[in-house]
C-alpha cells in the first residue's frame, strides 16, 4: 500500500477523486420513515437472498458476518436453496423464516429490510425494481442489467422510491483500487490518451454441446426463464453457464467488463462513450456450446481519449502479463491496476540521441483486506445512513453502458454511435432494439420515470 507521504500527495493532488463519487443523498420522507435503525446498526438489518447460487450465497455470508440477520431464501432450484440454508445454519446458527421459489413472496414481507439479488442477469432488473417498489434496499450482483434500458429503469426506481441500491463491483470498496484511481486523477501521469481493460480467463475452456433434456425435478424451469424467451431446457444454458448466452447475459464483456470498465470509468470520471466498435468470435473453441465469443476486442471513443477492451478464454497472458486489469496510459507514464495491486511504469522520450524517463515510476503496491466484505459493509452502512453507496445504481448503470454497446456493435457488425444525454443509439433502428428487449408474457418491467427532483 502507498506510504503516508504518497497518500498525502494523492489526497492533495487528486481534486474530485474517488471519495467524491460516494455522495450523500436526501431521501423521500416515506422512505426515511420506514428505516427504524440507527446508523451502523447492521445487526438489525434483515436480509433476504433471491438467487441462492455461489455468488449470492457468498454475498449473504458477508452480510451475516457483519451482523445482519437472514430473513428469507428464494431460488427456483430447491437444491440451491437447501445448500444455502445449510451454510447459514452451520456457519451462523441462523434459520430463515421463509424459503420459497417465488421472489414476490419475499418482497411482500414487511420484516425484510433489504434483498440480495444473486439471480442470473436477465432477472436482475425486474427483481430490483419490484424490490424498490416494495420499500426494500437492494444489493444486486453485476452486471447491473441485461440491457441499457433496464439499467435506466433501475436507476429511476431507486430514485423514485428513495432506495439504496448497490451493484456488486467490489473494487469500488477496495483501498488499493481507490489509491490507484486517486493517483490517476492527480495528473501525475500527464494527459491520458489511451485506457486499456482486459480479462484473460485461462480457467475457462471448452463446453461440449449436449442435447436438450427435461429440467431437474428440483427446478421450476419456466420461472427460471422468466422474462427470457421460451426455450427447451439445456444444462449448458443453466446456472453458471448462463453467462455465455445472450438471452440471459452478455459473455465476458459484461461479466468481467462490469468490473474492469467500471474502474476505467472511475479513473476517467466519465459516464459513457461516444461510439463503440467490436470484433471477435469463437476462435479458441469454434465447435463448443457457448454462444458469446471466446475472443473479443472492443474500442470505444471518448472525448479526448480511447478505451480498449480485450478478453479471451483458455489463455491467461493478457497485457502487461496480467490476466486482468486496467491500464491508464498518459504522456508521462502508465498506471496498471488489478486485484493484486497497482504500479506506475514511466514513459520515455529520446532527445539528442539519449533516452530518458519522463517521470519516476512507482513500485507495485499490493492489496489489503477483503474488498467483497468491505463492499457489503458499505451497503449495510448506507442502509442505516441513507447515503449513496460506493457502487450506487447509477454508477453501475453508467459503467455497463460501454459493455452493452460493445456487444451491440459486435452483434450488428458495425460502429454504434451513442447519445449519452438521451441514452439512445443514433441513426440505427435495428441496433436500438438491443437497448431494451421485450419481456416474455406475463412478465413486464414497470415503466418508471425519474422523479422530478433528485432523491
Amino acid at each position: 500500500m502507498p506510504s503516508r507521504s504518497r497518500r498525502s500527495f494523492i489526497k492533495h493532488a487528486a481534486a474530485g477523486a474517488a471519495g467524491s463519487v460516494v455522495a450523500s443523498s436526501a431521501v423521500a420522507p416515506q422512505a426515511a420513515a420506514s428505516q427504524d435503525r440507527t446508523a451502523g446498526a447492521n445487526a438489525r438489518v434483515r436480509i433476504a437472498l433471491i438467487g441462492c447460487g455461489g455468488q449470492g450465497t457468498s454475498d449473504l455470508r458477508n452480510a451475516l458476518r457483519l451482523g445482519a440477520q437472514v430473513a428469507a431464501l428464494c431460488d427456483v432450484d430447491d437444491e440451491q436453496t437447501a445448500k444455502a440454508m445449510q451454510r447459514v445454519k452451520t456457519e451462523f446458527n441462523q434459520t430463515p423464516d421463509l424459503m420459497t421459489r417465488d421472489f414476490r413472496r419475499v418482497l411482500e414481507r414487511r420484516d425484510v429490510d433489504a434483498v440480495i439479488v444473486g439471480t442470473p442477469d436477465h432477472w436482475h432488473a425486474l427483481t430490483t425494481v419490484m424490490a424498490c417498489q416494495g420499500g426494500k434496499d437492494v444489493y444486486v450482483e453485476k452486471p447491473l442489467a441485461l440491457t441499457i434500458g433496464e439499467g435506466r429503469v433501475m436507476v429511476n426506481a431507486a430514485r423514485r422510491y428513495g432506495r439504496v441500491v448497490q451493484m456488486g463491483t467490489q473494487q469500488r470498496s477496495s483501498n488499493h483500487f481507490r489509491d490507484a484511481v486517486d493517483y490517476v486523477k492527480s495528473g501525475a501521469l500527464g494527459k491520458i490518451r489511451v485506457v486499456k481493460a482486459w480479462a484473460y480467463q485461462d480457467w475457462m475452456g471448452n463446453i461440449a454441446p449436449v442435447p436438450d433434456s427435461e429440467p431437474p425435478a428440483s427446478v421450476d424451469y419456466d420461472a427460471w426463464l422468466g422474462p427470457a424467451p421460451k426455450r427447451p431446457f439445456n444444462r449448458n444454458r443453466f446456472h453458471f453457464n448462463f453467462r455465455w448466452y445472450y438471452d440471459y447475459s452478455g459473455g465476458l464483456v459484461t461479466d468481467w467488463g462490469a468490473h474492469m470498465i467500471d474502474v476505467a470509468n472511475w479513473g476517467m470520471g466519465v459516464k459513457a462513450p461516444l461510439s463503440a466498435t467490436s470484433v471477435g468470435g469463437k476462435f479458441g473453441f469454434p465447435g463448443d456450446a457457448e454462444e458469446t465469443p471466446d475472443t473479443q476486442q472492443a474500442l470505444w471513443e471518448y472525448d479526448g481519449y480511447s478505451l480498449m477492451w480485450e478478453h479471451a478464454t483458455a489463455i491467461g497472458q493478457g497485457p502487461y502479463l496480467r490476466d486482468h486489469g486496467v491500464a491508464f496510459h498518459g504522456n508521462n507514464g502508465v498506471l496498471v491496476v488489478d486485484r493484486g495491486g497497482w504500479e506506475v511504469l514511466p514513459e520515455t522520450e529520446t532527445k539528442d540521441g539519449r533516452k530518458r524517463y519522463r517521470m519516476q515510476g512507482e513500485p507495485r503496491r499490493g492489496s489489503s483486506g477483503d474488498m467483497s466484505n468491505a463492499h457489503m459493509k458499505d451497503f449495510l452502512d448506507c442502509v442505516a445512513s441513507r447515503n449513496r453507496p460506493a457502487s450506487d445504481v447509477e454508477i453501475g448503470h453508467n459503467s455497463m453502458i460501454a459493455c452493452h454497446l460493445a456487444n451491440i456493435a459486435f452483434r450488428t457488425g458495425r460502429r454504434i454511435q451513442w447519445d449519452a444525454a438521451k441514452e439512445t443509439i443514433v441513426g440505427d433502428a435495428e441496433a436500438q432494439k438491443y437497448v431494451m428487449k421485450p419481456y416474455r408474457a406475463p412478465w413486464a418491467l414497470p415503466q418508471i420515470t425519474a422523479p422530478s427532483t433528485g432523491v
